[in-house]
């Protein structure tokens, strides 16, 4: 009964580390298709602008976001999806402005005045400062659009059953790759740029 059990936990963890291979390969993949969707287009510059303050206001948020995107998907899937994309925009610039005063800011603070439903429209005007009918705006809303048309794509493409534990979790893998895209193409229009980082055997930094 002991060798049993013994083989029994060790398949569970067998399973358990290739379910997060799996989930690990399809967000990286979707990743690259999405900076290689918005290099083509012109918005980046085929790497992923970041910074560590930014990817940790996602882990912070991200349990809230997708609680109120999740009843989303079924009717809007693509609004589901894009509006993690605008809340990374946001962060980013929160994060050029003034990142000390806005570090802590909570979720709620991308709520527009009927919450989630119009979390898009608020960022651009009340956080980016972008009208709605300007050529920036358009600009930011098509990208948004075109990279949430992708990962629906790709979700298709993953044949997963509705409300499993699998489409919970390539849900939150989607999310979490459109807000990192978003702040990525917020911190290339604030002008940033990608720079190689490489560390001597002092541990100097050598910027290339």
């Amino acid at each position: 009964m002991r060798d049993f059990l013994l083989t029994f936990a060790q398949i569970l963890e067998k399973a358990m580390e290739e379910n997060a291979k799996y989930y690990e390969t399809y967000e990286e993949n979707l990743l690259q298709e999405m900076l290689r969707m918005c290099t083509s287009l012109g918005m980046l510059d085929g790497e992923l602008l970041n910074s560590e303050d930014i990817d940790q206001k996602w882990k912070e948020w991200a349990p809230e976001y997708i609680a109120e995107a999740l009843p989303e998907v079924n009717t809007y899937p693509e609004f589901a999806i894009a509006c993690a994309g605008y809340a990374g925009m946001a962060v980013a610039q929160w994060w050029d402005e003034d990142w000390g005063r806005h570090h802590g800011t909570s979720y709620e603070a991308l709520h527009g005045p009927r919450g989630f439903d119009d979390m898009d429209e608020f960022i651009v005007q009340n956080i980016l400062g972008l009208t709605l009918d300007s050529v920036d705006a358009k600009q930011i809303m098509n990208i948004l659009l075109c990279c949430a048309q992708k990962a629906t794509t790709f979700i298709q493409h993953e044949h997963i059953e509705a409300q499993t534990i699998k489409a919970f979790h390539i849900f939150a893998r989607t999310v979490k790759v459109m807000f990192r895209i978003g702040a990525a193409l917020q911190l290339k229009r604030l002008g940033y740029k990608f720079h190689k980082v490489e560390l001597n055997r002092d541990g100097r930094k050598l910027l290339s």
